[in-house]
This record gives structure tokens, C-alpha cells and sequence, in this order.
């Protein structure tokens, strides 16, 4: 199976030029959209986004991820990683950074091929796409044509940490947070910028139409929201928004 993780939304060219090349490139694999709206520009979010999807993945899954606000700059190389037998392709920005950093064992490698015709501004479609074509066909790219050495497993398995920032806004107006459950501790409150104090509740159920508070939503990630109404509008919240957890 392949699974898409962009920020390139469903409308404009972008995601169905992708599809077209795995179809093409991969003809009879499975394609599911995991996400077209993730946090546009911003790898450090999306990378706990991706982390906490990728966990409902099967083994074997191969993810085409890009959020590349640096296309075409040196700055940085394109990757594919393999984290607990799941494989990922796109920049090599720190999207791939907490997904790695969490996984049991983590590999990482340079993607040095490169195909006769490169966009400038479109590795999506002219790099990553074929890489994941290849890879969801193969599961074996062990080819000193198409990858540089691995880098060292050190270095790629460092789990980052937990980001207490608003990092996804749902079409609810919901916030989610890059701060996992199993952190929250003790956490009866969470203080936002706004200077409002929200209080944790299990469910929507548990508190009055248009009360807001803050739960451990279906990822297992704090969740900010105000029940029948949209916490990002009346709290101002965005992402990189950042929270404070109190006891």
C-alpha cells in the first residue's frame, strides 16, 4: 500500500500529477490519501502529524510524505527512511525526525538518483513519486544507483520530544497539539496564550454546548476544543500556537 501525507490540498494539479505517476509507475497498489492538508509550510509540525498516523499503518506501507517549503534548495537532500518496517520518502527537513526518533529501529538513507527531467519546484512528482513507485513494487532499493550510504543509527533514532504547540487545525476548528497522552502526566489544565485556562474532559458529552476544554483526541494527542463550536476562532489559535500544561 501506498499512503500520501501532503500539504498540497485536494483542489489545484498537484496531488492528481502525483497519482498519476504511481498508477502509472505502480499499476495494481493501493493508494489511500492519509492526509492532503497538512500544516503548510511546516515540517516541525507536520513531522509529529506524521508520527502519530503513521503508528495505524500496516508494516510494509510505503509513505510518499512532502512538505517542502525548500524545494530545490541544497540545503537540504531527499531521504527515505524505513522506521519499524514502514517506509517514507520526501525531504530531508526534520519531517521524518519524530517519526524516527519513536521508532524501535530506524534506517536512513540519501536518495542520490536522480531522474532526466527534474523540476525545479516539483521533486513530489518528478523525485519522490518514482522512489515510492519502485520501493511499494520492490520493497528493495538496496542500489548504490538510486541511494548514498546509510547514516548512522544514532543519529537518526533521538526522539526529539513531545511539542507543546498547536500543531493542526480540523475542519471543526479543533487544535490539536503535538503533545502525546502518555506525556500529559498529571495535566488538569491547559493556559493559552488567548489568557484563557481550559479544564480536560473525556468526551464532547461531558461538558455543556459551547464550553470549551481540552481531551486526548483519537491519535492519542491533546485536542483542544469547545463542544458544538470552533476553538481555534475564539481562542485565536493557529499553528505554532503555543500551550501550558498545569497540574
Amino acid at each position: 500500500m501506498i499512503a500520501l501525507f501532503t500539504d498540497f490540498g485536494v483542489q489545484g494539479p498537484y496531488l492528481g500529477q502525483v497519482e498519476i505517476v504511481l498508477r502509472q509507475q505502480a499499476p495494481g497498489i493501493p493508494i489511500i490519501n492519509l492526509m492532503a492538508d497538512a500544516p503548510p509550510f511546516s515540517p516541525l509540525a507536520s513531522s509529529h502529524l506524521l508520527a502519530a498516523l503513521g503508528q495505524y499503518l500496516l508494516p510494509g506501507t510505503v509513505v510518499f510524505a512532502v512538505v517542502d517549503p525548500g524545494v530545490g534548495s541544497s540545503a537540504r537532500e531527499p531521504v527515505m527512511v524505513c522506521a519499524d518496517d514502514r517506509w517514507y520518502v520526501g525531504p530531508g527537513n526534520g519531517l521524518f525526525d519524530v517519526v524516527m526518533g519513536r521508532a524501535v529501529s530506524a534506517i536512513l538513507w540519501r536518495i542520490t538518483w536522480r531522474p532526466s527531467s527534474l523540476s525545479a519546484t516539483f521533486h513530489g512528482r518528478d523525485l519522490f513519486a518514482p522512489i515510492v513507485a519502485k520501493l511499494a513494487r520492490s520493497k528493495n532499493l538496496q542500489d548504490k544507483e538510486l541511494l548514498g550510504k546509510r547514516w548512522n543509527e544514532a543519529l537518526v533514532t533521538k526522539d526529539p520530544g513531545d511539542l507543546a504547540e498547536i500543531i493542526y487545525i480540523d475542519h471543526y476548528g479543533n487544535a490539536m497539539a503535538g503533545i502525546r497522552a502518555i506525556k500529559a502526566g498529571q495535566c488538569q489544565r491547559i493556559r493559552l496564550p488567548s489568557g484563557d485556562w481550559v479544564s480536560g474532559a473525556r468526551t464532547f458529552h461531558d461538558v455543556a454546548p459551547g464550553e470549551g476544554f481540552w481531551y486526548v483526541n483519537s491519535l492519542g494527542l491533546i485536542e483542544i476544543a469547545i463542544n458544538q463550536g470552533c476553538a481555534a476562532k475564539h481562542f485565536k489559535l493557529e499553528v505554532g500556537t503555543p500551550i501550558e500544561l498545569k497540574g
